[in-house]
């Protein structure tokens, strides 16, 4: 079948939304998850083998590994975006050259950002709260994790991208293959060759290099676009609005970034004045804050594989099923977070004990993560459903304010003032409250937004009368 043949024949177009939903947002939650498991399964494994030091130090580095992510959302996500709204409007050029763009964007921002963290790889350790003790176990994993970056960049910005040319499970199956590999090889490196948290790290770039492959793999395989070498060529244009639309995501990772650096400083300066120490709460918060990356994965999946659904049907101007698209979408996700709150309120040590077994002082603050940080983490499925949302319909400033709100404005001031009233559990408070004010703040955009769809419905629904009116004048 031609490339012109396929694309006016796009399911997403007439497909019934369940199905759609099924279809990519089953494969993007799989992705999304495995992409977690990365680190999740180095944490399990050196928790075993080295202890929670071993642990803290990957939480240490593991901000630089979620600036990797930010920059490949950025790229990933908007060149997605774009590709949606552009088949969804027929414009096919515009649709290669930023298909192509992205792709030029990927390895050069992957390899820029190597070299940078290279250069100032000891100061962005102190910067996420290192202290003296994890030092040497932080600086072994993390030399060794920085060579998977541009790896990263790469797989991941494709991933998206080949989602939304409608194949999920290509781009899954990239993810599931690299993570199987970094399972296999976790415990023969830690146990098998005592190699310790340097042994993690190898077996994590081993899965991420295959990942990479099997994503680049797929550019002779593409649905609805024909990428030749003259749409690799980067043009301001396509550039910035692929950056543009990606920026949501963009902010969204490097928020977390923040929020890591400034709680990881105010738990190792709060928790040298308490009974836990330094080391405890920072790396306690770090495991409660990887597990409900987990959640969060699974409800960013489910908005990602709705997103092109959104988008070439926004394109369109099928408002109707937009609105379906999105009732799917929220359903799933609140499901997934209320399943989740239960968890974090009623067995968490079931989950701390999942990275190994640890003293009293440990379990105590590890328990207070989940109960206290993850109190309110039931309103981040429609939260992160309609951030997506808004980006999707070519919307990324709401998308970003959004994502401010909740990281940035609320999060991390909430956590210096309450640190500075009651100590180390202030820092865990502001977890709620930021989650409460984003779903406020998501919940009063998704409204507006939903009033301006009813418009062009409308407007379609006049004209539809009006041709009608004409006809019978005519026939009269």
């Amino acid at each position: 079948m031609s490339v012109e043949k396929k694309e006016t024949m796009n399911p997403l177009g007439y497909e019934p939304i369940g199905k759609l939903i099924g279809k990519f947002a089953i494969p993007c939650v799989v992705s999304m998850i495995v992409n977690s498991l990365y680190n999740i399964v180095d944490q399990i494994f050196i928790g075993r083998g080295v202890g929670y030091l071993g642990n803290g130090a990957t939480n240490i580095v593991f901000p630089i590994t979620v600036i990797t992510l930010a920059i490949a959302l950025l790229i990933g996500d908007g060149g997605a975006a774009f590709l949606s709204l552009k088949l969804g409007k027929g414009e096919k050029e515009d649709a290669n050259h930023g298909v192509g763009n992205t792709i030029t964007m990927a390895i050069a921002s992957g390899v820029l950002l190597l070299i940078l963290c290279g250069v100032f790889f000891e100061k962005l350790l102190y910067l996420f709260g290192c202290t003296e003790i994890l030092f040497p176990y932080a600086y072994e994993y993390g030399r060794v994790i920085l060579i998977g970056i541009p790896f990263v960049v790469i797989s991941t910005a494709l991933n998206s991208v080949i989602r939304a040319d409608g194949s999920p499970k290509y781009a899954m199956l990239s993810m599931v293959i690299g993570a199987v590999i970094n399972t296999v090889l976790d415990p023969i490196f830690i146990f098998g060759l005592n190699m310790g948290v340097f042994g993690a790290a190898i077996a994590t770039i081993a899965g991420q290099i295959v990942s990479c492959i099997i994503s680049l793999m797929y550019l002779r395989k593409f649905n609805y676009v024909k990428v030749k070498r003259i749409h690799l060529r980067p043009r301001g244009k396509y550039c910035a609005s692929i950056a543009s639309l990606g920026i949501s995501s963009f902010i969204i990772q490097i928020a977390i970034v923040i929020v890591m650096a400034v709680n990881n400083n105010l738990l190792v300066k709060y928790g040298a004045q308490s009974v836990y120490g330094s080391e405890i709460p920072l790396t306690a918060l770090g495991i409660t804050m990887k597990v409900n990356q987990i959640m969060v994965s699974v409800v960013v999946g489910i908005a990602a594989g709705a997103q092109p659904i959104i988008g070439y049907n926004y394109g369109a101007g099928k408002m109707k099923r937009v609105k379906s698209t999105l009732k799917w979408s929220i359903t799933a996700a609140t499901c997934v977070t209320t399943i989740c709150f239960i968890a974090f309120q009623f067995a968490p040590q079931s989950i701390i004990n999942i990275f190994g077994s640890e003293e009293g002082l440990y379990n105590e603050f590890a328990v207070k993560c989940f109960k206290i940080f993850l109190l309110a983490c039931i309103f981040n499925g429609f939260q992160t459903v309609v951030s997506i949302f808004l980006q999707a319909i070519g919307k990324p400033v709401q998308s970003a304010i959004l994502s401010l709100v909740r990281q940035i404005i609320v999060l991390i001031p909430g956590a210096v003032i309450m640190s500075g009233i009651i100590g180390v559990e202030g820092v865990l408070w502001s977890g709620p409250i930021a989650d409460t004010t984003a779903f406020v703040v998501g919940f009063v955009l998704f409204v507006k937004e939903l009033k301006k769809m009813k418009k062009p419905e409308e407007e379609a629904v006049n004209e539809r009368e009006e041709s009608l009116k004409d006809y019978q004048i005519k026939m009269s």
